[in-house]
C-alpha cells in the first residue's frame, strides 16, 4: 500500500469527549509531514454531500479543550448500500483524498472497511486507518476508547451530588446511565461511587431477579444498626427493562415484604442521566488519549499501511496476525480493524473471557458491600 497523499478525517457515530483532541493530532502531525489534511463534516452523511472542509494549524489549535466533535456527526443507514459507497468513493477521489482516519464506534469503523473492500475499490486507491471512540467502551482490541475517561467521571459526579440528598433522607436512588447494550460504564462508576448494587445487561438477569436483587439489597442496608441507611443503585441503560416500571416493580415487591408500618419510610426515586453523560469538557486523560491515537492513526497512514485501528492497550494478548504494538507509543498498539469489530461482537455477546470476567467479578463486589 502506498502511502496517503492527502488525509481526509471523519468523525462518525455517537459523539464522545476526546475526539478533538484526535483531531488536533492527526492535523498537526500530517501538516508537519507536509501532507494535506481536510475534515469531512458529518461523518459519512456529509461525505456524501460533499461536505469537505480544509483543516490547518490555527483551525485546531485549542479545540482538544471541547467536547463533542468540531466536524459533526450524523447517522446514515444508506451507507449499507452498495451504489452510495460508491458515490462516496468518487467523491473522494474527486477531492485526491487517497487516505482517511474514520473516528467513532463500532457502526463507523465498519463504514470505512466497506467504503475501503478491495472489491469495491475497482483500482481506486483508499488507506484507512481507525480511532476507537465511543463512551460504551464496548469496542474490542482496546482497552478504552476515547470519551470513555470524560463519561465515567460525569456519573461519578453526578451520583456524588444524588448521594448528598439520598443520605439526609434514607431513601434509595435508581440512576440510570448510558452505554447501550455494554455494562462498562454503569460497573467501572458503581465502583467509583461505593454504589449499593450495579444493573448491567452482561448478568443476563430476569426481571424478577433484578427485582428481587434489588428489594433484597434495599432491606439489607436498612437493617443496618446506624446510618446513613441511604441506597445507591446504577443501572445501565442495555437492562431492558425501564427505570420507572422497574421503580414501580420495587415498590410493589417491597409492600409485598415489609409490614405497612414500616413501608411509609422507604422511598425509592429515579434519575436517568442520559445525554448528560455524553457531553461536557473532555478529561485530561481523554485529551492525551485522543491525541495519541490521533498520532498513532496518522503515523500509520504516513507509513504506507492501511486498515488498522489504533488501540489503547488491549485487555487480551494478540497474535501477530491480529495487531503489535505501535513502533511510535509503547501502550498503543495497531489492530486489525475486522478482527476489533469481530472481537465487539463476540464482546457484546458475552462470548469473550472479558466479558465472562467483567459480570463475575461485578456480581461478587456487590455481594462483598452487603457484608
Amino acid at each position: 500500500m502506498r502511502v496517503a497523499s492527502r488525509i481526509g478525517i471523519l468523525t462518525s457515530g455517537g459523539d464522545a469527549p476526546g475526539m478533538n483532541a484526535a483531531i488536533r493530532a492527526i492535523t498537526l502531525v500530517g501538516r508537519a509531514q507536509g501532507i494535506d489534511v481536510v475534515g469531512i463534516e458529518r461523518g459519512y452523511r456529509g461525505l456524501l454531500e460533499d461536505a469537505v472542509v480544509p483543516l490547518t494549524a490555527a483551525d485546531v489549535a485549542s479545540i482538544q479543550r471541547e467536547g463533542g466533535t468540531i466536524l459533526g456527526s450524523a447517522r446514515c443507514k444508506e451507507f449499507h448500500q452498495r451504489e452510495v459507497r460508491d458515490r462516496a468513493r468518487r467523491i473522494l477521489a474527486n477531492r485526491a483524498i487517497d487516505g482517511l482516519i474514520v473516528i467513532g464506534g463500532n457502526g463507523s469503523l465498519t463504514g470505512a472497511c466497506r467504503l475501503a473492500d478491495a472489491e469495491e475499490l475497482a483500482g481506486q486507491t483508499l488507506s484507512i486507518a481507525g480511532v476507537p471512540a465511543s463512551i460504551d467502551n464496548d469496542l474490542g482490541l482496546t482497552g478504552l476508547s476515547i470519551g470513555v475517561d470524560t463519561a465515567m467521571n460525569t456519573i461519578v459526579e453526578a451520583c456524588d451530588k444524588i448521594a448528598d440528598t439520598a443520605t439526609a433522607h434514607d431513601r434509595t436512588f435508581i440512576v440510570e446511565v448510558m452505554g447501550r447494550d455494554c455494562g462498562y460504564l454503569a460497573m467501572t462508576s458503581a465502583i467509583a461511587v461505593g454504589a449499593d448494587l450495579t444493573l448491567f445487561p452482561e448478568a443476563d438477569k430476569s426481571e424478577a431477579e433484578i427485582v428481587e436483587q434489588i428489594v433484597d439489597t434495599v432491606l439489607a442496608v436498612r437493617g443496618r444498626s446506624r446510618r446513613p441507611r441511604r441506597v445507591i443503585i446504577i443501572k445501565a441503560e442495555g437492562v431492558s427493562i425501564a427505570a420507572d416500571r422497574l421503580k414501580t416493580a420495587v415498590d410493589t415487591r417491597l409492600g409485598d415484604k415489609v409490614p405497612e408500618a414500616e413501608l411509609s419510610g422507604i422511598e425509592t426515586r429515579v434519575t436517568v442521566l442520559g445525554h448528560v453523560v455524553r457531553g461536557g469538557r473532555p478529561s485530561a486523560f481523554d485529551r492525551l488519549l485522543g491525541s495519541r491515537l490521533g498520532n498513532v492513526a496518522v503515523r500509520t497512514l504516513l507509513g504506507g499501511i492501511s486498515h488498522k485501528m489504533a488501540a489503547w492497550m488491549p485487555a487480551v494478548e494478540l497474535s501477530p496476525d491480529v495487531g503489535f504494538r505501535s513502533p511510535v507509543d509503547p501502550y498503543c498498539w495497531l489492530v486489525e480493524i475486522s478482527a476489533a469489530l469481530a472481537e465487539t461482537d463476540r464482546l457484546l455477546e458475552g462470548k469473550t473471557a472479558l466479558a465472562r470476567w467483567r459480570a463475575g467479578a461485578f456480581d461478587a463486589i456487590h455481594d462483598t458491600l452487603l457484608l
